[in-house]
């Protein structure tokens, strides 16, 4: 099981309204991928030359986030296509969720310049979490 992402809201997350804007969800979500990828692939990943590229988000506004919440963010692989995989995310302060989100994100060989299959270890990797 992948820890979730612990998320410290800055100040500068924070709209008039005194809630996260909710442009900042999507860094959010971005860094909880991270998080998620450093727990499950090698640490010697060439990201340059074995890529991704997101091409979808979606998120589902739920309830503020405020500045001194401490927001934990739970990922999860739901689907694994031949060259596409969906990573899901759900934002909780207390055990409460808060936001929800998905991204569709495609591997891609930035050597060769093209979409590829998904890299057989990171296939295995994101089954045996998924």
């Amino acid at each position: 099981m992948i820890k979730p992402a612990k998320i410290q809201v800055r100040f500068a997350d924070c709209d008039m309204m005194g809630h996260v804007n909710n442009a900042v969800y999507l860094s959010y979500f971005e860094m909880a991928r991270m998080h998620y990828f450093e727990q499950v692939i090698d640490q010697k990943w060439d990201w340059k030359k074995q890529g991704i590229v997101l091409v979808k988000n979606t998120v589902e506004y739920l309830a503020p986030v405020f500045l001194h919440d401490e927001p934990n963010i739970f990922i999860n692989v739901s689907h694994i296509g031949n060259k596409s995989f969906t990573m899901t995310y759900d934002l909780q302060v207390n055990g409460i969720t808060k936001t929800k989100g998905e991204s569709i994100l495609v591997c891609f060989d930035f050597i060769a310049n093209k979409t590829a299959d998904v890299y057989p270890e990171m296939k295995e990797a994101l089954t045996k979490m998924a």
